[in-house]
């Protein structure tokens, strides 16, 4: 692929990230507190699951898995505070 078109996709891409936040930062106002107990439980799901995954995978020890759990079940969390 020519490269100028990996510079095109680039730019779409930052234009996308930089609107779509903006908007969500300034003009998105969800009327459902559902999303924040959504958004909490992906947060923490994220960072306790997949932080400890990477950092198993980085420093090689499996010391630091204890917290995958956790964060799978914020994962299960975050998914089932969208049904009620």
């Amino acid at each position: 692929m020519d490269p100028s078109m990996w510079h095109k996709i680039a730019a779409v891409s930052g234009v996308a990230a930089v609107g779509l936040g903006s908007y969500g930062a300034h003009g998105f106002k969800p009327q459902n507190p559902t999303y924040k107990e959504f958004g909490g439980l992906l947060t923490a799901g994220i960072i306790a699951f997949s932080g400890t995954c990477y950092t198993v995978a980085l420093l090689e020890d499996r010391k630091y898995s204890t917290l995958a759990p956790f964060g799978g079940l914020a994962f299960i969390g975050a998914w089932a505070s969208l049904l009620f």
